[in-house]
């Protein structure tokens, strides 16, 4: 006979419990993924000697995003 596992939730008394994704963990998820694609687009903008435009574009998406988690970690603190 098997011995049951004290840390799984399925027993027939109530539903399994997962944890699953939120909402908010996949914007934050998000959030990262565009400050870290931003600011690559930037580096390489400097060392293709793109023009200020494109520079400035980039920049400003890594602070919007980077500004927006910040104030989503804010937002959550109790």
């Amino acid at each position: 006979m098997p011995h049951p596992d004290p840390y799984r939730s399925d027993h027939a008394d109530g539903p399994a419990l997962s944890p699953g994704l939120t909402r908010g963990d996949v914007l934050r998820s998000l959030l990262w993924i565009v400050v870290v694609v931003s600011a690559v687009a930037n580096m390489v903008a400097s060392f293709s000697g793109a023009e200020t435009w494109m520079h400035l574009v980039c920049g400003a998406v890594t602070v919007l995003g980077g500004g927006a988690l910040v104030v989503r970690s804010l937002r959550s603190r109790p």
